[in-house]
């Protein structure tokens, strides 16, 4: 199945793009350092998990990062 992307923002790309993968990972920090102090399998209560897009786009040609369905709902037009 092939997706057709259209940048939201130049408004006239719509074969050049990056596509990134977000993978959360909880961790732990040191307030002082900032170093990670632990990654987190189960974060618990106190930890919001990550809920946002698994996939964000860039526009090669002018450089926007936004979520996937914004470029496709602009290759709907």
């Amino acid at each position: 199945m092939s997706t057709r992307y259209c940048c939201p923002n130049c408004q006239t790309n719509r074969s050049r793009f990056n596509i990134i993968k977000q993978v959360a990972r909880a961790v732990k920090l040191d307030p002082q350092t900032g170093d990670v102090m632990e990654s987190m399998s189960d974060p618990g209560p106190l930890h919001i998990a990550y809920n946002g897009p698994e996939r964000r786009v860039q526009c090669a040609v002018c450089g926007v990062i936004e979520e996937e369905r914004l470029f496709i709902k602009f290759a709907e037009k």
